[in-house]
């Protein structure tokens, strides 16, 4: 048996490449953007889609302070409805998106004001306007962001933008 460990491809791909993949492969990307504690206020872990306007008629959507993976499961849950025939209202609160009939609101983002937060989209798009909304999603006791009871300890990672 051979000890010596095997040696592995270089899997390293210019970024815009890696953009340009998963648009391919999936119809839109997912960008996430690790934490900036380091920001007055600081910064929360976030992640957004590039290309879901093309994909699905719907804007690019954020959401803050989930880990990828469930901010993926998230956007791929608005997208499959989208795809589905499903129209989602921007600026109201829905139910039924979301398991346990939790409350959900897609509040969109002033790109004047919050553009720097999604500069891999603004270079993908090239200069051109595009549009982004904020998933915005309850504590574990269905409190939204912006209501009395909401988590206090939530609040730095679910900042509302939109």
């Amino acid at each position: 048996m051979n000890d010596t460990p095997m040696e592995l491809p270089d899997f390293h791909i210019p970024h815009a490449e890696k953009i340009e993949w998963m648009i391919e492969t999936n119809g839109w990307a997912l960008e996430p953007v690790e934490a900036r504690p380091d920001t007055d206020p600081p910064t929360p872990a976030y992640a957004y889609s590039i290309g879901m306007s093309d994909a699905v008629a719907f804007p690019d959507v954020a959401v803050f302070g989930l880990t990828p993976v469930a901010a993926n499961g998230l956007v791929t849950l608005v997208a499959d409805a989208c795809r589905g025939g499903t129209e989602i209202p921007l600026g109201v609160e829905l139910v039924g998106l979301l398991d346990n009939e939790l409350r959900c609101c897609f509040a969109s983002i002033d790109l004047g004001t919050h553009g720097h937060l999604f500069s891999t989209a603004a270079s993908w798009y090239r200069g051109a306007p595009f549009s982004m909304v904020q998933l915005i999603y309850p504590d574990r006791n269905g409190f939204m962001p912006y209501e009395a009871g909401y988590e206090q300890r939530m609040r730095l990672a679910q900042p509302v933008v939109g």
